[in-house]
């Protein structure tokens, strides 16, 4: 109870980190959509729980916001360990990750976001961890240095990573369990919204969360911020209520279209349509035309659109589609002509 009241407190500075952990499922049966993943961990956690062992190491891959943190709070709930959450780019060096494992204890998760950037001496010392529960210290140097090996107690690593083609062979086949996240449909969507104006006591119509939910990109992160903001809204502007008509008012403020498209997305594909004619061009190319960074086109806005068929990644580069024309109101040209090129793997674009 002190813990969920520490949640929701909403105050100061952490007010939206806390209110993001307020809403939060903390169980499996709480969590909507990702119904194949979480029967997998159902399995998991109970045959864990049968044996009285820790979870066997579990990868979680996808793209951002589909609730891969929320899944390492969820199984550490489930199995009643504590939970440490870390990042890839937090564990500069081997001693950061010797002294976040020493502090372990039986059963405990370790959670690593961003787990493709681990640097390679950290990776050294996460593999005989993972696979033997022990930690190789080097005592001394030159001559007289020498190797101590410590035990360590059976714990597991969560991992979360939006690229899982930076991850190395070693360090991937060390995880027992790799789930892809998906995006969710449309109802799920609906009932995240709908859970979240439970927990904040906010009245909302099915239109409003319909609404939302067509905007959101088919992702609970994206769904709840728009949720916030048309609260914010309605509290400001209307009765309180988040009804169809404030969620249509607060999207033309935010720049955001009835396909979730927002600011961003369409700089991306107009640069593509109109400085490009279309494509193909490389990704290099595309992001310093619109003077953004590669990983953010690639990571944040290429997923959506891919899944809306507005763009296409072929061996010479990106290519809008026709749908992607009509959306923005631009004649497609007559002599264009649709790519048939197969898709590739992002490493594998220039």
């Amino acid at each position: 109870m002190k813990q969920d009241k520490r949640s929701i407190s909403g105050q100061a500075k952490s007010g939206e980190v806390n209110l993001d952990a307020a809403l939060r499922p903390r169980t499996l049966a709480e969590l909507e959509g990702q119904d194949r993943i979480k029967e997998n961990l159902r399995i998991l956690i109970e045959a864990a729980k049968a044996r009285h062992e820790a979870l066997d190491h579990v990868l979680f891959y996808g793209p951002p916001g589909l609730g891969k943190t929320t899944l390492a709070h969820i199984i550490a709930h489930e199995m009643d360990v504590n939970l440490r959450v870390t990042a890839g780019p937090a564990i500069e060096r081997s001693g950061d990750l010797a002294a976040i494992l020493t502090n372990l204890r039986q059963g405990d998760i370790l959670f690593i976001d961003e787990v493709h950037r681990l640097g390679r001496a950290v990776e050294e010392i996460l593999y005989p961890a993972m696979e033997d529960f022990a930690l190789d210290i080097v005592v001394g140097k030159g001559p007289a240095a020498r190797s101590i090996r410590l035990k360590l107690p059976r714990f597991t690593v969560v991992g979360a990573t939006t690229r899982l083609a930076l991850l190395t062979s070693p360090l991937r086949a060390r995880f027992g369990a790799t789930f892809r996240l998906e995006f969710y449909d449309q109802p799920a969507i609906e009932n995240i919204v709908r859970r979240a104006a439970r927990l904040l006591q906010v009245e909302i119509s099915d239109a409003g969360a319909k609404a939302i939910a067509e905007r959101s990109r088919g992702t609970p992160r994206v769904a709840l911020r728009l949720f916030r903001r048309v609260r914010d809204y309605a509290l400001v502007r209307s009765d309180s209520r988040v009804s169809a008509e404030s969620v249509f008012a607060m999207m033309q403020l935010l720049e955001v279209d009835v396909l979730g498209l927002d600011t961003m997305d369409r700089r991306v594909l107009s640069a593509l349509i109109e400085k490009f004619d279309g494509g193909p061009v490389g990704l290099d190319t595309l992001s310093a035309s619109i003077s953004e960074e590669a990983d953010t086109i690639m990571d944040v806005v290429e997923p959506y659109l891919l899944q809306l068929g507005f763009i296409v990644r072929t061996p010479r580069g990106r290519m809008a589609t026709q749908q992607a024309y009509t959306h923005l109101g631009i004649p497609y040209p007559a002599t264009k002509t649709e790519t048939n090129q197969p898709l590739l793997l992002d490493e594998e674009i220039t």
